[in-house]
């Protein structure tokens, strides 16, 4: 193999190549004893610069074009060799090849989430990803900083340390501009571009010049979100006290299939609670629209009615709502034992548990565990 690249460096006079690939960003040009003869052809391409380097030093560079090598277009590596005339014999260089066209679709994201301090919702955890694009600007730094010796330099071997700059400009900017979680989305287009302005400094000091960044996605922990959803559906349904009502009919409904389930006690309490109240407004709606002269029949004075309360949900106050609405509500792990409440008479909130008019509420549910 050796001997078959000697024979085709001597008979080889032009320096050339093509790039069938996406993500080679420098190619050093194989010959045998990197001899290049006087006389040779350079052809530069679009999109590359060619840079000789004789004796670990950078030489000459070119720019896209077609070139034949002599002594008055190599002034400084002339210079290296101390030609004080011209020659015709081969000398030694390396020539790299630089790829100056943009290359897009980098994929950038945090390895780890970013804790932030929401106005909102307080302390956060987030990720997030998205797309970059880059093109060498400076061949020489690019070399002297990133590539150093290596004959076939790609994209994979410079993204690692990329990411890590925009990760940490990233995470910095979000911190200075305090956005609400919830306006991110509102913002993404204006965060990339600060980014990119951030972090231009830091590509080209290493020969890069950032031309876009994308942010296509910032995201919560699957807990918050969930969390956030059922807020939103909450939101969605509007007045706590309806969400209850429809929770309380799907209950019983539920209730209603499996009479012998653990919660089917509990529902069915609800359920007479619910049911008592509407007769006892029904027969009272009746009685008062019978005229004076009709003769009535005995009618049972109305079912004394429980007292509302009153419950923080969230640190809100919710309700007034009936004992069986509260019901549906320990069911469904909206209030505990530990959720505050009020009803006329109290002097002060207190904890549910502690109230006993809402003790059969927690019959079915284990108290807490003690402490270790």
């Amino acid at each position: 193999m050796d001997l078959f690249n000697k024979i085709r460096g001597e008979f080889i006079d032009i320096i050339e190549w093509t790039d069938d690939s996406r993500d080679t960003m420098v190619y050093r040009f194989e010959r045998y004893n990197n001899e290049i003869k006087m006389g040779a052809r350079l052809v530069v391409r679009e999109s590359q610069v060619a840079v000789f380097i004789n004796k670990g030093k950078i030489a000459d560079l070119f720019e896209p074009g077609d070139y034949t090598l002599e002594t008055d277009n190599l002034p400084i590596l002339s210079t290296l060799q101390g030609w004080k005339h011209g020659f015709h014999s081969p000398f030694k260089a390396e020539v790299y090849f630089i790829n100056t066209r943009r290359f897009t679709d980098l994929k950038w994201g945090t390895k780890n989430p970013i804790t932030l301090r929401d106005p909102e919702f307080g302390p956060m955890r987030i990720r997030a990803f998205g797309t970059y694009a880059i093109r060498i600007t400076n061949a020489v730094d690019f070399i002297k900083e990133i590539v150093g010796t290596d004959g076939h330099f790609t994209t994979d071997e410079i993204t690692s340390q990329l990411r890590n700059l925009i990760v940490s400009r990233f995470a910095d900017i979000l911190g200075e501009t305090k956005i609400p979680i919830l306006d991110m989305a509102a913002n993404y287009d204006e965060l990339g571009e600060f980014i990119t302005k951030k972090i231009h400094g830091d590509f080209l000091a290493y020969g890069i010049d950032i031309t876009k960044m994308l942010v296509e996605n910032i995201s919560l922990p699957t807990a918050v979100e969930e969390i956030l959803d059922k807020r939103t559906s909450m939101g969605i349904l509007g007045n706590l006290q309806q969400y209850t009502q429809f929770q309380t009919a799907t209950a019983i409904e539920k209730a209603a299939e499996n009479e012998g389930g653990m919660a089917g006690g509990g529902m069915g309490m609800g359920m007479g609670f619910v049911m008592a109240n509407q007769m006892g407004q029904s027969m009272q709606h009746n009685q008062e629209s019978q005229t004076p002269n009709q003769p009535s029949t005995p009618v049972p004075p109305p079912l004394p009615q429980e007292k509302p309360f009153y419950v923080a949900i969230n640190g809100q106050q919710q309700g007034p709502m009936p004992i069986s609405q509260l019901q549906a509500l320990v069911n469904n792990g909206m209030v505990t034992r530990e959720s505050l409440v009020w009803c006329e008479g109290m002097s002060n909130w207190e904890k549910a548990a502690e109230v006993d008019a809402l003790n059969g509420l927690f019959a079915a549910t284990p108290p807490p565990l003690p402490p270790q």
